[in-house]
């Protein structure tokens, strides 16, 4: 589910609006959740795996420099895994990190888990 612009090397993930990647949790994906440990604790969807991509530090955020060895430790490079964090930013950068380093069903959750919440989808807080 990712382009790839072979004469530029670019991975662009798939993104796809939070009932698609419902449907797609329904159907066996699994769903990594790449917000702050605390973000993810203050809710999540059901059945979510938290490996954050940023972590906050002070005023501002830094990048998780063990992400892609923590999301191998979780999952396989073929599985099918939906990825959001709060708003969209932060997952698509996730998603094409990992596509990047060979995971190949990775897709987006655009919008993140505030349109999640928003179109009332199943939590957990």
């Amino acid at each position: 589910m990712a382009s790839v612009k072979k004469n530029v090397q670019t991975v662009t993930p798939t993104s796809v609006p939070v009932k698609v990647a419902h449907e797609l949790l329904q159907a066996g994906h699994r769903y990594l959740d790449v917000r702050t440990p605390e973000e993810f604790s203050a809710g999540h969807a059901v059945g979510a795996v938290n490996i954050p991509y940023m972590f906050r530090v002070g005023s501002g955020m830094t990048i998780n420099a063990n992400f892609v060895k923590e999301v191998m430790e979780q999952f396989g490079k073929d599985d099918e895994i939906i990825v959001g964090c709060q708003a969209g930013k932060r997952s698509l950068m996730a998603a094409t990190e990992l596509l990047s380093a060979g995971f190949t069903g990775i897709t987006d959750i655009a919008g993140g888990y505030a349109a999640w919440l928003q179109t009332g989808l199943p939590t957990v807080s």
